[in-house]
């Protein structure tokens, strides 16, 4: 049940809070991210790709947190650098940010992470 209440949190914001734990440092570490769900997947894209810290922590351990809108929930991410599943994501990231907002923010489209709720 909370799985459902979280994708339903998902539909009324662009930005979901992501929690993982430093590689090195093993502190846990949150910040914004934009975000693509679809089905019950939900798709990030790091914005400088595989030299971004919280993609190198996932990395390192794929566990983390995600919060939306009071919702919290556990998951496991699957972090990709398989071209295809990469250029899937920039188009979902494109239709509902904007092909402009893409290239403005984003720096390296080299990897994505698919995280299934």
């Amino acid at each position: 049940m909370a799985a459902e209440e979280f994708l339903k949190a998902l539909h009324h914001t662009h930005e979901l809070e992501i929690t993982t734990v430093g590689r090195r440092s093993g502190r846990r570490i949150s910040l914004p991210v934009w975000f693509v769900s679809e089905d019950r997947k939900i798709y990030l894209l790091p914005v400088r790709g595989s030299d971004t810290s919280w993609y190198r922590n996932l990395l390192a351990n794929p566990s983390m947190e995600l919060a939306v809108g009071g919702k919290r929930l556990r998951v496991v991410a699957r972090p990709s650098s398989d071209r295809k599943s990469v250029e899937k994501v920039v188009e979902l990231f494109k239709r509902k940010y904007g092909e402009s907002s893409i290239k403005r923010y984003y720096s390296k489209l080299d990897v994505c992470v698919e995280i299934e709720v």
